[in-house]
């Protein structure tokens, strides 16, 4: 791997600075496997004893695709945003309106990571603050009723909204300071709040509270003709549990593939976005195959199906226990995992924001979300990251949010997956500091259809309308960036994207693909449908 090192230039025309290493980038990154704490309980409460199995497939997926992203960020050295800018180059010479897709479901698939990180947090904090029963955490003022879409669903206020709303204010304030500023506070954040996640996955293990016979039998769940939760088999409607739980669990372990968002602000771009992408991969396949070990292996199977397990409030406390805290231990623990939260909050800001600017430098969102401040920070993007997951957080159901953003994100996915061997074949010249081999390139592009498989079969599990959802919000791009191109930018391409985006002339570069990417967007249409339509047999 070749090793250049670029200077860190002064500041002095507001724009991303290069002043990461691979370890800050690794740091940035560490929030992601805090995620855990966001789907280990609905995935629990839903796959029951094969939960463990859940998880290290799907970090082991992740860890696979992720050689892809390597790949084509080396490509890419002078860019920010991420796996999917550098995906979207090889998709923007087959159609103006593919690349947009990939960067928009990139960004509403992360962006949540916001409010659904202070909802918890807000939650652990309120419940043991005060009792279950207490008015501070029953009164609510239901502002809108959308009981249409999902039953049960509402906008509204309520203590969970407020302290949440101040938690994410603080991580705003945190981010405003520029992300190398944001790199070093997050390593204090990381060595403290995240030591709970390996002492729940260690612990248990050695204390003799993993117990065998909760991991069996080893079937899925189903539901019984009164509508009860009980063991099921390996049968159909098993698979279909399978695949909604593969499918929740990609939005946690796929996460650390943010690590390359920090691109265009390593000092060492060629050494150190595949460092960064590497050594959070191997942390977090760690981190995302012993927690859930330890936490099934000690809840058992009526621990797992507890409802605050399920809508996740309740995880904080039942890791405590694990460990064996008693009262102050217990508070602290969870101060601790409130911690981990805003570490992977601070990490999803960082990421969706990067995402937002870059997409409208390169033309493809709104011209004002291309602003940064003098520390360097997207600062509009980080705005109106900030004001969609307000909304976001007046929603009643986290899980419903949760799984409706994950349909951006295994499109995202998909895309990404696919542009790889799109490189290869219209950039076959191009020096490749870090090259995948070609089986993995392969392996990945083959396990972008199974994640499709994953969503067409397994979103409805989390809710009638979920897939319908997601894919709604996945579209509200083709506006978006039509009022960008056609309006604000006349029909054309800022100068600086042609150039960034290699839609000009250069020597060995053309879209050598033909028909290909468009034969592969096709088989994902039809196995998103067929699959979701075997879903319902």
């Amino acid at each position: 791997m070749t090793d250049i090192a670029v200077s860190v230039p002064a500041n002095r025309d507001h724009k991303l600075i290069r002043s990461l290493t691979w370890v800050d980038a690794f740091w940035v990154t560490s929030g992601v496997p805090a995620l855990v704490l966001f789907t280990i309980g609905p995935i629990a409460a839903t796959a029951g004893n094969i939960s463990v199995a859940i998880w290290t497939a799907s970090i082991v997926i992740g860890f696979i695709q992720a050689f892809t992203y390597g790949e084509i960020a080396s490509l890419f050295p002078h860019k920010s945003g991420g796996a999917s800018v550098y995906g979207a180059i090889a998709w923007v010479r087959y159609s103006k309106l593919l690349a947009p897709i990939s960067v928009w479901c990139n960004w509403f698939a992360w962006s949540p990571v916001l409010a659904i990180g202070v909802s918890l947090g807000a939650g652990y904090i309120l419940g043991v603050l005060f009792p279950a029963d207490s008015v501070v955490n029953t009164w609510q003022i239901t502002l809108v009723d959308l009981g249409w879409l999902r039953t049960g669903l509402t906008l509204r206020i309520n203590s969970t909204f407020l302290l949440g709303f101040v938690l994410m204010l603080v991580v705003f304030a945190i981010q405003h300071r520029g992300i190398l500023s944001t790199a070093k506070l997050q390593k204090i954040f990381a060595v403290s709040s995240l030591l709970p996640l390996v002492l729940i996955g260690i612990v248990p293990l050695f204390t003799g509270d993993v117990v065998s016979s909760n991991f069996t039998p080893f079937v899925p769940l189903t539901h019984d003709a009164g509508g009860n939760v009980v063991n099921g088999a390996w049968n159909w409607p098993g698979v279909v549990v399978v695949a909604g739980s593969m499918l929740m669990a990609a939005w946690s372990t796929y996460g650390f593939e943010t690590a390359v968002c920090y691109t265009r602000e390593f000092k060492n771009p060629a050494a150190d976005t595949f460092k960064a992408l590497l050594y959070s991969g191997l942390f977090c396949l760690a981190i995302f195959i012993l927690v859930p070990l330890a936490f099934q292996g000690s809840l058992g199977l009526d621990g797992m199906l507890a409802p605050d397990i399920y809508s996740g409030m309740g995880v904080a406390k039942a890791m405590a226990a694990m460990v064996h805290a008693g009262g102050v231990m217990t508070n602290v623990i969870v101060v601790m995992l409130v911690c981990t939260l805003l570490l992977s909050i601070m990490t999803a800001m960082a990421g969706s924001s990067r995402t937002l600017y870059q997409g409208a430098v390169d033309g493809w969102l709104p011209r004002y979300l291309d602003h940064v401040n003098e520390h360097g920070a997207p600062t509009r993007a980080m705005w109106t990251d900030l004001g969609f997951n307000l909304m976001l957080l007046l929603l009643s159901d986290i899980v419903f949010i949760l799984a409706a953003s994950n349909v951006g994100y295994i499109i995202f996915i998909f895309m990404n997956l696919n542009s790889g061997w799109i490189h290869r074949i219209d950039r076959s010249n191009w020096e490749r500091p870090f090259r995948a081999p070609n089986w993995l390139l392969a392996a990945g592009t083959l396990l972008g259809y199974v994640n499709l498989v994953f969503l067409g079969m397994g979103a409805d599990v989390w809710g009638e309308g979920t897939l319908v959802t997601g894919l709604f919000f996945a579209s509200l791009i083709l506006p978006v960036f039509a009022f960008r191109h056609y309006i604000q930018d006349k029909g054309h391409f800022p100068a600086a994207m042609k150039e960034d985006m290699h839609l000009g002339h250069e020597e060995g570069v053309a879209t050598k693909a033909g028909m290909l990417p468009y034969l592969a967007l096709a088989g994902a249409v039809v196995v998103v449908a067929v699959s979701h339509w075997l879903a319902t047999m």
